[in-house]
């Protein structure tokens, strides 16, 4: 553990100078991930890249952060990470082991950290958090992801609930709270973020440079089954003047879920997104936000196996920080 701490320390005061000297200019990707269904599957994994698309796991596929340490059900999925303005790093996952069952998760769990290595978490059970209220009855509390909103100054997680037939959640929805300003917890109680005809989860959203948003969601239940669809619009809490791109999202035939969109250094967006019956991962760029060329896949094989997870860019000094902790495979 010493050793652990001087070597994080002597990084952060290298990445110190180098960025002040460099701009902090981007230089690579990391990829937050967790690796299939099973207990010791659901932790969090990382991999990075210097083009976006070609990822090598570090800490040779194994966790970089131990479930048993944060989870309340002993297993995290979704991880979700999001680079704040403040010099905090914001995660948020799912709490669930599914080896305990699909219905079986019922809170999330809140990370932050400097360096990408430490963090500090908080889990948010909903029957502790919201009892009595119809909240501590979901049985799934789905892929959360994290937004800045400028119109409150605040980071909003959004996230889909589930209940029992009969209870407050009969088909997938998607809710969204903020986040209390040490990301310890959930203000006030979760709100609806939209609706949809059909089941909502895996929802993601991006803002451009021209502040138009982009929110990515699966959704199944429809004539053409489980797909992907798009909505864009400038008021995160406006659905009325959201627009529904026609058609789904589908570069190709195979069923997938989890997308996560991101910026490369030249500018492009990417769009990957889990291929999970198939064992593939899959990268898609687009220039239009409209059409999504298909120019990577990844097999989910040997030490590099991962399941939904998310992407973004990190300084050259990050980058060391994270092969000096944990190094490639």
């Amino acid at each position: 553990m010493k050793n652990l701490f001087l070597t994080i320390l002597f990084s952060l005061i290298f990445c110190r100078v180098a960025t002040a000297a460099n701009g902090e200019k981007m230089t690579h990707y990391l990829f937050a991930y967790f690796t299939n269904n099973t207990t010791e599957g659901q932790q969090v994994c990382y991999a990075v890249s210097d083009d976006g698309v070609n990822f090598t796991p570090l800490n040779e596929g194994r966790p970089v952060i131990a479930s048993d340490t944060i989870a309340a059900s002993g297993g995290v999925r979704d991880p979700h990470l999001l680079r704040g303005n403040d010099g905090w790093f914001y995660q948020v996952l799912t709490d669930m082991d599914m080896s305990l069952g699909k219905w079986t998760n019922r809170g999330i769990i809140l990370l932050r950290s400097r360096d990408l290595v430490s963090w500090e978490h908080h889990a948010i059970h909903f029957p502790a958090r919201y009892p009595g209220k119809p909240y501590a009855r979901a049985n799934a509390v789905w892929a959360p992801q994290t937004i800045y909103d400028p119109a409150v100054g605040k980071l909003m997680i959004y996230f889909s609930l589930h209940s029992e037939k009969n209870g407050p959640y009969p088909q997938d929805a998607v809710y969204y709270a903020y986040a209390t300003r040490d990301f310890s917890d959930l203000e006030g109680d979760p709100q609806p973020l939209f609706t949809y005809p059909h089941p909502t989860i895996d929802t993601d959203i991006v803002q451009d440079e021209t502040g138009l948003y982009h929110l990515f969601f699966n959704t199944w239940g429809g004539p053409d089954g489980l797909q992907r669809r798009q909505y864009t619009f400038r008021d995160l809490h406006n659905q009325q003047s959201w627009t529904l791109l026609p058609g789904h999202m589908q570069p190709n035939s195979l069923s997938s879920e989890g997308s996560t969109a991101y910026q490369l250094f030249d500018g492009r967006w990417m769009l990957s997104y889990d291929c999970f019956k198939d064992g593939v991962y899959q990268f898609c760029t687009t220039s239009d936000w409209q059409h999504f060329t298909l120019v990577h896949e990844t097999k989910t094989e040997g030490v590099f196996t991962p399941r939904h997870g998310s992407i973004i860019q990190i300084t050259n000094c990050e980058y060391q920080v994270l092969l000096n902790v944990f190094g490639k495979k």
